[in-house]
């Protein structure tokens, strides 16, 4: 079962053998695109700066952005190329830009302070998160 999200309204279909090895190379393309940008940039820049994560987390945004609008304003593209693209290619690309997105979604229907709640909420948990999986990590003998 694939979940699509359409709107705000939440469309369930099922997932054909063909459309799962689509989403897969959707998602394998993904993340060999992460791969080849962020060591482009990684490998150009002579800084402690982690800027290949930088480039990747902002490319991401700005084409869901791209993709969402074409799909969502201007029909010029189907649910189920949305769905490939933004589920499966920027779901191995960046998770990043759904955050983004989900965010500004968020404040774009009047939930500025959910909105700020997930923003602060997400970056918080993830760091608490982060290093409580290194000491579990440093723990385990």
């Amino acid at each position: 079962m694939v979940v699509h999200l359409v709107g705000t309204v939440i469309v369930r279909r099922p997932m054909t053998f063909m459309k799962f090895a689509c989403f897969g190379l959707a998602g394998a393309a993904g993340a060999l695109a992460r791969l080849w940008l962020a060591e482009l940039f990684t490998r150009h820049a002579a800084s402690h700066m982690p800027w290949g994560t930088w480039a990747v987390n902002l490319v991401g945004c700005f084409f869901f952005g791209f993709v969402w609008t074409l799909a969502e304003e201007r029909n010029a593209v189907s649910p189920e190329f949305r769905f490939f693209v933004l589920a499966g290619f920027m779901g191995a690309f960046t998770t990043f830009s759904s955050y983004i997105f989900e965010s500004v979604d968020l404040v774009r229907n009047g939930a500025v302070a959910y909105a700020i709640i997930n923003i602060i909420g997400q970056n918080l948990a993830g760091v608490i998160s982060l290093l409580a999986g290194m000491a579990i990590a440093r723990s385990v003998g």
